[in-house]
């Protein structure tokens, strides 16, 4: 079965097992040029969809920390903090 192609942005995990895929393929030197090319192509597209995916998760996490007895969410300082 042929996956579709579409506009949307893979979800991090669909993208990471795509990249991984297409790294092999290309280590294993039976690609055209072509068909190389192309691959690195789409692996740029995903490796970039991979880092969009990390910071936005960065953005969201956050750490319980006690005040007062009881349990709050704070984000996370960021590394420029």
């Amino acid at each position: 079965m042929v996956a579709k192609k579409s506009n949307t942005q893979p979800d991090f995990e669909s993208a990471l097992v795509e990249l991984e895929k297409i790294v092999e393929k290309m280590e294993s030197g039976e690609q055209t040029l072509d068909e190389a090319l192309k691959s690195f192509q789409r692996g740029i597209e995903l490796a970039r969809a991979c880092q969009q995916g990390l910071r936005d998760a960065e953005q969201r996490v956050e750490k319980l920390v006690s005040k007062n007895g009881e349990l709050v969410a704070e984000p996370l300082p960021s590394e420029d903090e």
